[in-house]
C-alpha cells in the first residue's frame, strides 16, 4: 500500500549526517527543516536547510533528545515526515511510535522492530530461533557475582556489554575474575548514562575477529534484500574509524551464506526500511550475529559508491510505501571510508574542540567528502567530534587505496587536532595494504602508528596550508576576489536562507 508523497522532512539530527540527508532531499525536490542547539546556531546543516528552528540549550538531553520540542517544531513547520539520521533518537522505539501518533511518518523501521532488535539479548534469542549463529553469551545479569559465575562457564576472556547498547559504548573486556566487579559496575553506569538502561550481559570474547556487516533494505510488501558487506574491523575503543567494501577476507561462498543469514535476521525482526546486520567472523571463518542497527549507518556511503544506490532516497521511498528492487544492482569496484574526527590520537584520542581555522578537503577522481563543518566553525564540546567522512572509490582495491592515501595527504584542516595523521599511517601499513587485519589491529599496532604519525612529514598538506596562510595573511584582496568568483551555494540556489527569525 502506497502512502501520500512526502514533501517536507524534518531532520532530527545535526552535523554531517543532517547535511547528507538534506542533499538527497534537495535532489528529490523536497523541503528540509533543520534543528539547532545554541552551539550549532551557525552550523552547516542550519545554513543548508530550507528552514531552521532553535532548540534552546546545549546538552543533548536539552536539545536533540527533547522529543516534545521536536514534535512542536514539526507541527509548526508542517512537515510530513521525520528522518532521525543516526545517534540521538534514531533507535528510540518510543520516538518512532510517537512520530506516527503525532501524524508524521518516521523514516526508519517500525517501533516494534526497534524494540525487538534494539534489546541485544532479545535480539540474540530471535536470531537463534531464525537459525542465525550467535556468539555464546548470557541474558541480562543482575549482579557482578552472577556475571563471574557465567564467565567461569563461558571461559575468560569475556565482554561485559550493555543490553541496550551500541556504537562501542557500554562495553568492557574482562580477562580474569578479579576484574569483574569493577568492569560490571562501570559498564552498568555507562549504559545507564548513554542509553537510559543499566542492564548488562556477557558475551564470549572472540580472538582476532573481523567485524563484517551487511546492508539491508526491506519494504512494507515483505521484500528483503541485502547490498553485500562492509568490513569494519579498523576500530579504536571499539568504534570504527575505517570501513571498506568488499571485505578482503570474505570468499564468495562465505559472502553468500552471510547475506542469506542477514536477510533471515531482518525477517525475524519484522524489519522495514534500511538497516544493518553486524557479524563477527573468527579466525576459522565462522560467523556469528553481533547485533542489528535499526538505522542508517555512519559508513553507508561505501555501499552507495559500489552500488550506485542512494540509501537515503531508498529510505524515503520505502516510507512512502514503495517497493525494494527484487534484484539490486551488482556492486562494482572497491570503496573505503575514513572517519575524520576532531580528536588527538597522541592524547588517548580525546576530543579536540575549537575553531577550524582553515579547511581544504581533497578532490579529484573517486573522492567524496561528507562534511558538516567549514572554516570558521567551532567544533562544540557537547557532541560527538566527527568532522567528516572521507570516502573514495576505485575500480579495484589497489586503486581505491592509492586514492585514499592521496586524499588524506591533501586534506588540510587546521585549528583543531584531528586523527588524519593517524589514518595516513594505517592506510600505508603493510598489513592493511595486504588486507591482513582484524579488530585488534589498532590496539596491537597503536604505539607504532602513533610514533610514525608524530614524526612523518606531510608535504602536500603542509604545502597547501602554507599557501593558504600566505593568501589569508598577505593577500586579502585575492581572498576577496576568489569569494566573489565562488559565492556560497545556498545564496545562489534560489531557496530561502533557512533561519527561523
Amino acid at each position: 500500500m502506497r502512502h501520500p508523497k512526502i514533501r517536507k522532512i524534518l531532520v532530527a539530527n545535526r552535523g554531517e549526517i543532517a547535511v547528507r540527508i538534506m542533499r538527497t532531499c534537495r535532489d528529490l525536490g523536497l523541503t528540509t527543516v533543520a534543528l539547532f542547539s545554541d552551539p550549532d546556531r551557525d552550523a552547516l546543516h542550519v545554513r543548508y536547510a530550507d528552514e531552521a528552528y532553535p532548540l534552546p540549550g546545549a546538552a543533548p538531553q536539552d536539545t536533540y533528545l527533547r522529543e516534545d520540542r521536536i514534535f512542536e517544531i514539526a507541527r509548526q513547520a508542517r512537515v510530513d515526515a521525520i528522518h532521525p539520521g543516526y545517534g540521538f533518537l534514531s533507535e528510540n522505539a518510543a520516538f518512532a511510535a510517537a512520530s506516527l501518533e503525532h501524524g508524521f511518518r518516521f523514516i526508519g523501521p517500525p517501533a516494534e522492530a526497534i524494540r525487538r532488535l534494539g534489546e541485544k539479548t532479545r535480539a540474540r534469542s530471535l536470531m537463534a530461533e531464525a537459525g542465525v549463529p550467535v556468539v555464546p553469551g548470557t541474558p541480562p545479569l543482575e549482579t557482578a557475582a552472577a556475571a563471574a559465575a557465567e564467565a567461569d562457564r563461558l571461559g575468560y576472556p569475556v565482554l561485559v556489554k550493555a543490553a541496550a547498547g551500541g556504537g562501542g559504548k557500554g562495553m568492557r573486556l574482562v580477562s580474569k575474575a578479579e576484574e569483574m566487579d569493577g568492569s560490571f559496575a562501570a559498564c552498568g553506569r555507562e549504559a545507564l548514562s548513554a542509553f537510559g538502561d543499566s542492564r548488562v550481559y556477557l558475551e564470549k570474547y572472540l580472538k582476532d575477529p573481523h567485524h563484517v556487516e551487511f546492508q539491508i533494505l526491506a519494504d512494507v510488501h515483505g521484500r528483503v534484500v541485502h547490498l553485500n558487506e562492509r568490513e569494519c574491523s579498523i576500530q579504536r575503543r571499539h568504534q570504527k574509524i575505517i570501513e571498506e567494501t568488499p571485505s578482503p577476507v570474505l570468499t564468495r561462498d562465505l559472502r553468500r551464506r552471510m547475506g542469506e543469514a542477514a536477510v533471515r535476521a531482518a525477517r525475524a525482526g519484522g524489519y522495514v526500511n534500511a538497516g544493518t546486520v553486524e557479524f563477527l567472523v573468527d579466525d576459522e571463518r565462522r560467523f556469528y550475529f553481533l547485533e542489528m542497527n535499526t538505522r542508517l549507518q555512519v559508513e553507508h556511503p561505501v555501499t552507495e559508491l559500489v552500488t550506485g544506490i542512494d540509501l537515503v532516497e531508498r529510505q524515503i521511498r520505502i516510507a512512502e510505501g514503495g517497493a525494494v528492487e527484487e534484484t539490486p544492482p551488482s556492486p562494482r569496484g572497491h570503496a573505503l571510508e575514513c572517519r575524520i574526527y576532531a580528536e588527538d590520537p597522541q592524547n588517548d584520542f580525546l576530543p579536540s574542540p575549537g575553531y577550524i581555522k582553515r579547511l581544504v578537503p581533497p578532490g579529484g577522481p573517486g573522492i567524496r567528502d561528507d562534511s558538516g563543518v567549514y572554516a570558521g566553525f567551532r567544533i562544540p564540546t557537547e557532541y560527538d567530534p566527527l568532522i567528516s567522512k572521507l570516502v573514495v572509490w576505485g575500480e579495484n582495491r589497489k586503486q581505491a587505496l592509492s586514492r585514499m592515501q592521496r586524499a588524506l595527504e591533501e586534506y588540510v584542516l587546521t585549528g583543531v587536532r584531528t586523527n588524519i595523521p593517524f589514518l595516513r599511517q594505517i592506510v600505508r601499513h603493510p598489513e592493511f595494504l595486504q588486507g591482513r587485519y582484524d579488530t585488534h589491529f589498532v590496539p596491537r599496532r597503536r604505539e607504532e602508528l602513533l610514533r610514525e604519525a608524530g614524526h612523518r612529514p606531510e608535504p602536500l598538506a603542509l604545502a597547501a596550508a602554507a599557501v593558504l596562510a600566505w593568501l589569508a595573511e598577505d593577500r586579502g584582496e585575492t581572498i576577496q576576489f576568489l569569494a566573489r568568483m565562488a559565492p556560497s551555494p545556498w545564496k545562489t540556489s534560489g531557496r530561502p536562507g533557512g533561519f527561523e527569525r
